[in-house]
């Protein structure tokens, strides 16, 4: 047990549970020493079985149990700061669900400080540039057989939004892999937002303005356009068609069992982000321990959690009725200098 990466898992719903899972059952090299959860009877439930793991109330406390040398926070966003700036204090990689804090003032603060260590210990959790798909995407475009790329179509479908989900988190929440996706894919900021309000859905719950559609200019002239619908009803759907000089890429076509039966054939559609990047978030934070235990700390990192979070917070503005609205980021500290993303 002692060769194996002692994690602190900070958060115990449906992401953490899942992550905590995921390093006891599917990831090579680690092993979870700790969870920390307000409501620790659900902690307890997520660890049952697994030996040698402590259960916190508190997510510091988590961070200083016995064996932890790795943080993974799949708490709620508000959270992520402090958890983030307590693991740099005690010189702890993490890896952090996105958003890595939702306000662009917060998560600038972590940039700040991650910057005034001088070396990297995060990596956010935008776990689409670890799917296969998504990779032979950006394989594609960086090789330039497509030419220069013109234009993202994308599409964000969810099955139905839960009880406390508001027209805001339609953009800070669920396009914000959006976000990172266009940054990753093209190698370039975006600079400005707009976000359209087609008539709701008849399905989307009283108040929530659902369908989206968004619109985000790029610092080299690209377009990305993405249609967020989060009570579509029939499933789980995430699409992206890139449009070069000379040519075009689709990749989210449907992955489901295809069944053929007597009355008729019917395709099954994932109805869930863990059932369609099942594959991402098990190769996500394989890479993760991996590099860790090699004392290295790759994927996308704080600066990338900071723009998603800009770009965010200007598309709700937009969303709120401002119109178009530029994005506007700090300067990027030299710990984070251009390499495509």
């Amino acid at each position: 047990m002692g060769d194996l990466l002692g994690v602190a898992v900070l958060g115990a719903g449906h992401m953490g549970a899942d992550h905590i899972r995921r390093l006891d059952q599917v990831v090579s090299g680690a092993r979870v020493a700790a969870v920390a959860d307000p409501d620790t009877a659900r902690a307890r439930e997520s660890v049952a079985g697994i030996e040698g793991v402590t259960v916190h109330e508190d997510a510091l406390a988590a961070l200083d149990a016995p064996g932890v040398q790795a943080v993974l926070i799949a708490s709620p966003g508000p959270a992520h700061e402090e958890a983030l700036l307590a693991a740099f204090a005690r010189g702890l990689p993490v890896l952090c669900e996105k958003p890595m804090v939702p306000d662009p003032a917060g998560a600038l603060r972590v940039v700040e400080a991650e910057a005034k260590l001088g070396r990297r210990l995060a990596q956010i959790g935008f776990m689409r540039r670890y799917d296969a798909e998504y990779r032979r995407l950006k394989s594609l475009l960086d090789g330039g057989e497509l030419g220069r790329p013109l234009m993202l179509h994308c599409t964000h479908r969810n099955v139905s939004s839960p009880p406390h989900f508001t027209s805001a988190m339609l953009i800070d929440s669920s396009v914000s892999h959006e976000i990172d996706a266009a940054r990753w894919l093209l190698g370039q900021e975006l600079t400005a937002v707009t976000v359209l309000r087609p008539a709701p859905s008849s399905g989307a719950p009283e108040g929530l303005w659902d369908p989206q559609f968004v619109v985000f200019e790029t610092e080299r002239g690209a377009l990305v356009d993405v249609e967020v619908f989060v009570n579509c009803g029939f499933g789980y759907q995430v699409r992206c068609e890139a449009v070069g000089e000379r040519g075009s890429a689709r990749i989210g076509e449907e992955h489901g069992m295809s069944v053929t039966a007597r009355g008729g054939a019917r395709l099954d559609v994932p109805q869930d982000y863990l059932d369609r990047f099942a594959d991402a978030y098990d190769r996500e934070v394989q890479t993760w321990v991996d590099a860790t235990r090699r004392g290295q700390v790759t994927g996308p990192g704080a600066w990338d959690g900071y723009a998603a979070s800009v770009v965010a917070e200007a598309g709700v503005r937009s969303l709120n009725g401002v119109g178009r609205v530029t994005v506007d980021l700090a300067p990027r500290p030299e710990l984070y200098a251009r390499t495509g993303h």
